[in-house]
């Protein structure tokens, strides 16, 4: 007789489980998105009713997402920096769901928060008490003339971390680059991880001296924005380190075609007029924007965010006072990062409980906080951090300058906060700069 593995079994009863729980359409939590912010978000709306001795019932809590694996973004430069396998930073999205909470697999194609429901791809509406719209934004390849060819040539030179499946490209373009000029690109802009594109062009350069290439092979960053970074104290410490390694500063400087064939990029200046660039390598981080379906929703500002108070992340209309937004897709000024998801969900999940409980949400306030660990080279990191006003809110600060990349700084970035992110993030239990302690509310 043949008996089926413990871990089929398990696989079987957690889908006739997860089954069970979305063949219904009211819940009281919904979660539109199962990124970073959705799982953390969900898990910590439930852990917040568990604690209060509230305890939701299974599958009150739905997250929708017809995404079929869940990504660790930040990984991506490890994986162009030839130090991680990018399959270490992806793993199926109903893996990551606890079976207390409902996945459903489907994407949504319209919000009616005058209803509290959505209305999903396939036509089924989902209402709600409360809605989390945490989906994320989008990167806009094709606004690149060229680019998404380039990108799939493996003979271009043309790369970017930007992506799951051309990441692991840069590391096998800077590894190939024997001689000549390799150009990093950030568009103007709001992006994810504005820190991300230098990263990358300073492991490349490290990269090149390190195996005797730093004399055959020029850098140059072309930017669309004014100066090296947003925050002034980081700006400068990067903008001299840039000249220190003899490295071209071209601000102000969007790319807008990629022609592979002959290796030329086409830049557009800040006059209008534009300068054709020939490169060697050629990393691009595409510009980026809301999401179509939240752009024409009445959740949206005239950006196409959704519209929400910066403190208490709720929504500004007070028709829509049980809609709630983190992460890339929020209104939130500040930068899009995954270390600003830690500080939000937090905040986001207190006002939920509160505004379910009573109506109105708590004292809970988010300040901004975000951070950009900005890999400087092979064993160095620049800790980035800080809040509104771009002002730097330091976790060390009092120890040492942040403002210099330090060694261990590299070890947070390369090991720690991915194995944070798998073990405790993802299930709610990571609180960013307070670690493992969910941080308290008067």
């Amino acid at each position: 007789m043949i008996v089926p593995s413990t871990t089929v079994v398990a696989r079987s009863a957690f889908r006739r489980h997860a089954s069970s729980l979305t063949n219904r359409d009211s819940y009281k939590i919904l979660v539109i998105g199962g990124g970073s912010g959705g799982l953390a978000a969900a898990n910590q709306i439930y852990n917040r009713f568990k604690a209060a001795g509230k305890a939701l019932k299974d599958g009150d809590i739905a997250i929708v997402d017809a995404a079929e694996y869940h990504y660790y973004q930040p990984g991506w430069t490890l994986v162009g920096s030839g130090l991680r396998s990018k399959t270490n930073f992806r793993k199926p999205l109903s893996s990551l769901v606890p079976q207390h909470l409902s996945l459903i697999s489907e994407n949504v194609q319209t919000f009616n928060p005058s209803k509290s429901a959505v209305t999903t791809t396939s036509g089924r509406e989902l209402s709600y008490d409360a809605l989390v719209v945490t989906s994320g934004l989008q990167s806009n390849w094709n606004a690149i003339k060229g680019l998404p060819e380039a990108l799939a040539d493996s003979r271009s030179g043309v790369s970017s971390i930007y992506s799951y499946d051309t990441c692991d490209k840069v590391w096998s373009d800077i590894e190939a680059l024997r001689s000549g000029k390799a150009v990093f690109t950030q568009p103007a802009g709001i992006i994810k991880c504005a820190g991300a594109p230098q990263k990358i062009m300073w492991m490349a350069w490290d990269r090149f001296r390190r195996t005797q290439r730093g004399d055959l092979v020029t850098v140059d960053f072309y930017t669309g924005a004014p100066t090296m970074f947003s925050v002034k104290k980081y700006s400068d410490v990067l903008n001299s380190l840039r000249e220190e390694r003899k490295i071209g500063g071209h601000f102000q400087h969007n790319l807008i075609e990629v022609d592979s064939n002959n290796h030329k990029a086409t830049f557009q200046k800040a006059d209008g007029s534009t300068i054709d660039v020939d490169y060697a390598a050629l990393h691009v981080t595409p510009p980026m924007g809301p999401l179509e379906f939240i752009k024409r929703s009445p959740l949206a500002d005239a950006a196409g965010w959704v519209s929400v108070d910066p403190g208490t992340l709720q929504h500004t209309n007070p028709q829509f006072a049980n809609v709630f937004s983190l992460g890339d897709s929020s209104s939130l000024p500040t930068s899009k990062t995954a270390a600003a998801i830690t500080a939000q969900a937090p905040v986001l999940t207190e006002n939920i409980y509160s505004f379910l409980e009573s109506g109105k949400v708590a004292n809970a306030r988010y300040d901004g906080y975000t951070s950009c660990p900005l890999l400087t080279g092979y064993g160095k990191l620049l800790l980035a951090e800080f809040k509104y006003g771009l002002e730097p809110k330091e976790t060390f600060g009092m120890f040492t300058d942040q403002g210099k990349s330090r060694l261990p700084f590299y070890w947070l970035k390369k090991d720690l906060f991915p194995y944070a992110y798998w073990k405790y993030m993802v299930k709610g239990q990571w609180f960013g700069t307070r670690g493992l302690f969910r941080p308290s509310y008067a």
